[in-house]
């Protein structure tokens, strides 16, 4: 056995001894911001109907304009982009799935009445991540060292996994996850035969970035990504841990929209 340390392995002992280091994670790709609520069979049939005949515009221009309008103003055609599409007369209550409130305007597409689940993530498959070291775990941090430049997420798992021999779990389930106030997350399941309303507004750029606090050097093999399905069963990114603990994810990233995709279904299992 070699017992000589190296010059090398003196510095790096010396910086580890020296710490806090600071490290700042970020994730980009695609993803975007996905809502999931019940909605009534009437609804789910009258809006699936519309969008078999002309694909998902006239639901989307509903959505997107049920805030500014009430239910008697709209079955008045006075949000023309939407007549276009249908006759206002058929917008009963019922169909009107945003409108809860008789008088009132509607609720905006991403706080519906009887939302059951709400993302706003990164899809598992081609995003990818940065992590950097920084001197200080704010905005504005100077940049010491570039730790991970831009590597895809899936493949850094993979490295990880077959690095450790599948020892090192790289992957856990969203159980891994607190909510603000340090509670388990979780969100409400649908049932067979419920009615269900989605909408996806689909985004470009940074949607995760958290600063890492460590007193030895950062060790990649201590870095988890927690994937998990939406509702839809999507896999998306939720987020990390680092030696067990949860990273915090600071404020909701930087992405910019790319389009507005709405369905309706009936679940069937």
């Amino acid at each position: 056995m070699n017992d000589q340390v190296t010059d090398k392995q003196k510095e790096e002992l010396v910086e580890a001894i020296r710490g806090p280091h600071y490290y700042r994670i970020t994730v980009n790709g695609y993803g975007g911001e996905t809502v999931f609520a019940t909605i009534s069979e009437d609804a789910k049939t009258y809006w699936a109907a519309i969008t078999e005949e002309h694909g998902d515009s006239p639901l989307v221009t509903y959505c997107v304009n049920s805030e500014d309008f009430t239910t008697e103003q709209l079955r008045n055609g006075e949000c023309e982009e939407l007549s276009e599409y249908l006759d206002p007369a058929d917008l009963v209550d019922g169909v009107c799935f945003l409108h809860d409130e008789p008088g009132e305007v509607g609720s905006t597409w991403y706080e519906p009445p009887n939302e059951k689940f709400h993302d706003n993530q990164a899809n598992y498959d081609g995003a990818y991540m940065y992590i950097e070291k920084v001197d200080k775990p704010e905005y504005g941090a100077t940049i010491l060292e570039d730790v991970i430049d831009g590597e895809d997420i899936g493949e850094f798992v993979e490295r990880i996994g077959e690095a450790s021999d599948w020892e090192i779990e790289a992957q856990e389930g969203l159980s891994a996850l607190t909510d603000y106030e340090g509670n388990q997350r979780t969100w409400q399941t649908f049932d067979k035969g419920d009615h269900v309303f989605q909408f996806h507004s689909s985004e470009k750029g940074c949607f995760f970035e958290a600063y890492l606090e460590t007193q030895a050097l950062f060790d990649e093999t201590k870095l988890k990504v927690i994937v998990d399905e939406d509702a839809a069963g999507n896999d998306v990114i939720w987020g990390f841990t680092y030696d067990g603990e949860e990273i915090d994810q600071e404020g909701g990233g930087d992405t910019n929209g790319k389009g507005y995709y709405a369905w309706v279904w009936t679940q069937q299992y």
